[in-house]
Parts: structure tokens; C-alpha cells; sequence
């Protein structure tokens, strides 16, 4: 049992259920991936199975004596698990090990958005405008507490890098797979802009 596999997001569409319920679903290419190192509880203290996706672009000498006798993948990603006894080198992970109903946690990187403000980061109101105020409209006011502390305190809302961080979304339901193409659907938006790097990961029950 797989507790997870990597994937790539395709974009969004719809469909319809047996009963006519039409929902939004997330179309990912899920696989396949090989199993690229196994860690056990003796050797490296903990356990995981690290698998590999994609095609690599370029390789160094210590990435390939790592994927030796495997397929150049271009990404690694661990996922721990109790038990790896049934797992080895080499082995090929594909969609078939979720069900139908499955569901799964997916995380991803959020789309960037740059240097934003504190109008579009955080919601501020903005200043007034009015009374001759022409340049505060969209600035973040007063940031100090006078002299106790006498500093700026650190969680301060200003202005800043916005997007590209890890989000999870959970508890997704799987809504269909297609072993075939590697096809998986599940209900509701996942994380990030299409062709982004997914991690699903089954919900242990």
C-alpha cells in the first residue's frame, strides 16, 4: 500500500453524477512514479518510500549513481509510511492504488503574485480620501507603538512577497481514475496554476 504519488495539475472541468449533480473536479496527472529509495526504521530511523516523477532536464554525477537502473525522473518526494516491507527499489506507482470515493490531501505551491501591498495582501481600507490626502489612499498609516516597546513587533502587516507558498488542501473526494493516461479527478480546487507539481496523499482512515 502506496501512501501517496506525485502528480501535475491539468486544470479544472466539470461533470455530472449518476443522480445529476453536476461538480467542479480537478483533472491531475497522477503518475506514474518509481520508487526511488527505501528508508527503514534500523538504517535511517524512520520510514518512508521516496519516489521519483517527471523526466529530468539534467542530471549530476550524484543524482545519477542515486537513480541508477532507474528511469532520469526530475523530481523526488519522500512519503512516510509504517510500513515498507512490501515495497522495493524500482517499483512503479500509478493511480491504481486509490479507489473510487477515495480521499486524498493535496499540496501544492500557491500561485505567485509578487510584491503586493497591504490593500491587496492583508485588506487594509486604506487612507481617507479626503481633506487634501492625495498619496495615502492605498498606504499601510502608522506601523509604531510610540515608546513602549519602541519598536516595530515582529508579525507586523506591511507590504510583501504574496503567493508561492505550500497550501493542503484536504479531504477531497475522488471522483474518477483513469489507470490508462494516468488520470485522476477529484472534487473541488487543489493548490496552484496548471502544470504545477501536486502531492496526493491518501487519507488514512
Amino acid at each position: 500500500m502506496f501512501p501517496g504519488i506525485i502528480g501535475k495539475k491539468i486544470g479544472m472541468t466539470r461533470v455530472f453524477l449518476e443522480e445529476g449533480e453536476m461538480i467542479a473536479v480537478t483533472a491531475i496527472k497522477a503518475g506514474s512514479c518509481f520508487v526511488t529509495q527505501v528508508k527503514n526504521q534500523t538504517k535511517d530511523g524512520y520510514s518512508a518510500v521516496q519516489l521519483g516523477f517527471g523526466q529530468a532536464k539534467h542530471l549530476n554525477a550524484p543524482q545519477r549513481g542515486h537513480l541508477k537502473g532507474i528511469d532520469e525522473v526530475g523530481y523526488l518526494r519522500e512519503f512516510r509510511t509504517k510500513d515498507v516491507s512490501s515495497v522495493k527499489r524500482g517499483d512503479k506507482v500509478d493511480v491504481s492504488f486509490l479507489n473510487l470515493g477515495d480521499f486524498v490531501n493535496v499540496s501544492g505551491l500557491s500561485k505567485g503574485k509578487g510584491f503586493a501591498g497591504v490593500v491587496k495582501r492583508h485588506h487594509f481600507a486604506g487612507g481617507p480620501k479626503t481633506h487634501g490626502q492625495s498619496d495615502r489612499h492605498r498606504a499601510p498609516g502608522s506601523i509604531g507603538a510610540t515608546t513602549s516597546p519602541g519598536r516595530v513587533l515582529k508579525g507586523m502587516r506591511m507590504a510583501g512577497h504574496m503567493g508561492s507558498k505550500r497550501i493542503t488542501v484536504r479531504n477531497l473526494r475522488v471522483i474518477g481514475i483513469d489507470a490508462s493516461r494516468n488520470l485522476l479527478l477529484v472534487k473541488g480546487a487543489v493548490p496552484g496554476a496548471r502544470k504545477g507539481l501536486l502531492i496526493i496523499e491518501k487519507v488514512r482512515k
